[in-house]
């Protein structure tokens, strides 16, 4: 079909171009015609992507082929390639849909900065990026999709690179993906050394056969082929989709603009990890070990991260703690096997963290760049719009029904019921518990935001308006999605076969015991209002209303007594990761480097080879100078023992 491979190829060459002709041509066509080119370029790339999308689920149309031939080693082949399946198309269409959105946001929150047309490229880049890593068919092209947004994200997060926290947080985030992607290279290495190939469908293919293969990677300790491929594949998962302890990169990626918070932490780069990890179900299926080692992770992530939510007052690093807590839970659900519901949350979730992620930017912007939620209140008179786009945004995070959070949220904990890997009593718990949490600290940020008391400056107060419609509409147009999609997609994603062949499942697996116990989209919605978790959210949201409007002085007073206890300390030094990294990896570095420098470079290169050579030759300048007296005498004393050393030698030479 050589019309639908023409446009498969337009899917992510159009934001390319875009990107192209905003970065390279931006002075020549102004900021109408940047912003006009990369917006065009994505909006083609989501049309066809519907198209697409339509054929795969109306047609059964199915594409795995080559698309170029980059180079060839010996007989690997290494190509750029598409595959095309359910799973490939459901992430097409989040992704670019998403980024239009925050494209035509952009215009707005991005109008009076110098950097417009560049920053137009960089989003419109970074949409090719990860539209090559969901399309891909082989490790290379993923890998190369992999390192793409992580460099766009790179110059996106440091955007602003005037300041110095934006170039601290670039240059962390790119580092600490570094620490994660070396894993996921080392996972790819296996891959090659053991199938052969690269192509997913032969190394899928072979995977069974190579259930029983041992290694050793150090010696005299055997391991499971997959199970250490699995793991090196999930630590570049960690770095990309922020899991404990590579998630430090996150909150601090805060410091770039608004609209790239949407971008980089809604529907693509940080669910890059929880896409891979789906499409690497045949391999994850292999290998319990390693789907506990993801589910321990997970829920781990999960319920500490929530707990970090509590105490920001950053209204933008509320909403990256709680990514980091939902990417958490997405990550629990590929632990339990159900790959369906993580791909299920990761586009519910999409929806309703764009929309809070831009909802935050509307009050940034109205409140002139400031992001304290202590100075805020009162807004929801000034900023209509924006108020209830976010309390949509807020319902759909806390899983309340019939919000899209409720449906995706819901069936992950009854997955970790459902399931007997080691370690779901702890995730159960975990997810359980990260509720309650969530729900707070949503609604902490919605009534400290918007309701009360106004507490910012009388300049402030007097310029606050509802923010222009390229800010209001993608809010609008994200919110519809975040109260439907779960209703509507919760039975064909997860009770269907809407996924087909893309995801491999366990028969035994939690999602075939929750399809025979599936009674329909209503039956859940009512079952879901008397379950816990339910009660637990609406507790959260009490809670969160009694502290932040009924009793005010409440938090305070908690604040001062768990100072006291030592556990708010641990909280806002976020349980000490950054400081044990500046201390055991920055501080180890600089002493090593600093060790060196003083004993290599100064005391071996330059005290012992160059000044120690030149030492040399001086003083042996100074020996053979007292040589050289300019008395007849000496000179002809030397001549004497000269000869007589000569005819010494020889004798013994001759006696020998």
């Amino acid at each position: 079909m050589p019309s639908m491979k023409a446009l498969l190829l337009l899917i992510p060459l159009a934001p390319l171009a875009g990107a192209l002709l905003a970065g390279l041509f931006g002075k020549t066509i102004g900021r109408t015609g940047a912003h006009l080119a990369t917006i065009l370029g994505v909006a083609v790339a989501l049309a066809c992507s519907l198209e697409v999308a339509q054929a795969v689920f109306t047609q059964g149309f199915h594409y795995n082929e080559a698309i170029y031939t980059w180079l060839t080693v010996g007989a690997l082949p290494l190509q750029v390639g598409f595959l095309i399946d359910p799973l490939t198309a459901t992430m097409m269409v989040v992704v670019t849909f998403v980024s239009l959105m925050v494209h035509i946001y952009t215009i707005g929150y991005m109008h009076e900065d110098p950097g417009y047309q560049r920053f137009f490229s960089y989003i419109a880049l970074f949409t090719f990026a990860m539209l090559m890593l969901v399309m891909s068919n082989n490790f290379l092209q993923l890998f190369f999709g992999w390192e793409a947004v992580g460099l766009v994200s790179y110059l996106l997060i440091g955007f602003w690179f005037t300041r110095p926290t934006a170039v601290y947080a670039n240059l962390k985030a790119f580092l600490v993906n570094r620490v994660g992607d070396f894993g996921f290279l080392l996972g790819i290495g296996l891959v090659l050394a053991n199938f052969g190939s690269l192509d997913y469908a032969t190394v899928f293919a072979a995977a069974p056969a190579k259930a029983a293969t041992m290694i050793q990677l150090i010696p005299g300790q055997n391991g499971s082929l997959l199970t250490i491929t699995c793991i090196l594949l999930f630590i570049g998962a960690m770095g990309k989709s922020a899991q404990m302890p590579l998630h430090v990169w996150l909150p601090d990626s805060m410091e770039g603009p608004t609209p790239i918070s949407a971008l980089i932490h809604a529907a693509t780069m940080v669910t890059a990890g929880i896409f891979m990890v789906s499409r690497m179900s045949p391999l994850f299926e292999l290998s319990e070990t390693a789907r506990s080692f993801v589910l321990v992770v997970g829920a781990t992530t999960a319920l500490f991260m929530a707990f970090l939510g509590i105490i920001q007052y950053d209204i933008k690093r509320v909403v990256a703690y709680s990514t980091l807590s939902q990417l958490g839970y997405m990550t629990v659900a590929l632990g339990v096997s159900a790959y369906p519901i993580a791909i299920f949350h990761l586009a519910t979730h999409a929806f309703f963290k764009a929309l809070l992620f831009l909802g935050a930017g509307s009050v940034i912007h109205a409140m002139h760049h400031e992001q304290d939620m202590r100075h805020m209140g009162g807004l929801r008179k000034h900023l209509p719009i924006t108020y209830w786009t976010a309390v949509v945004g807020s319902l759909a995070l806390a899983g309340i029904p019939p919000f899209a959070g409720f449906y995706s949220k819901d069936l992950i904990i009854e997955a970790v019921q459902a399931s007997h890997a080691p370690g779901a009593g702890y995730a159960l718990f975990a997810v359980m518990a990260g509720v309650f949490i969530t729900a707070f600290y949503s609604f902490r940020m919605l009534f400290m935001t918007f309701h009360g008391k106004e507490r910012m400056d009388h300049h402030t107060r007097e310029h606050l308006h509802e923010s222009p419609w390229v800010i209001t509409l993608p809010l609008i147009l994200l919110a519809v999605p975040s109260l439907i999609s779960g209703f509507l997609g919760v039975e064909p994603l997860v009770f269907g076969k809407y996924f087909g062949d893309s995801i491999l499942l366990a028969p035994e697996g939690p999602v075939a015991a929750l399809r025979e116990e599936w009674h329909g989209v209503g039956a859940f919605t009512t079952h879901g209002l008397m379950a816990l978790p339910f009660l637990l959210a609406v507790a959260g949201i009490a809670t969160a209303a009694y502290m932040y409007l009924v009793n005010p002085a409440l938090p305070e007073r908690l604040k001062q007594r768990f100072t006291a206890l030592g556990i708010y300390g641990l909280l806002d030094n976020k349980y000490y990761f950054d400081r044990f990294n500046e201390v055991f990896f920055a501080g180890g570095a600089q002493t090593l480097g600093g060790g060196l420098w003083r004993v290599g470079d100064q005391t071996l290169i330059d005290g012992g080879m160059v000044n120690g050579s030149a030492a040399t030759v001086a003083l042996g300048s100074r020996l053979l100078r007292r040589l050289q007296t300019g008395f007849l005498y000496n000179y002809a004393f030397m001549m004497i023992f000269g000869v007589f050393a000569l005819l010494s030698i020889s004798l013994w030479l001759f006696k020998a």
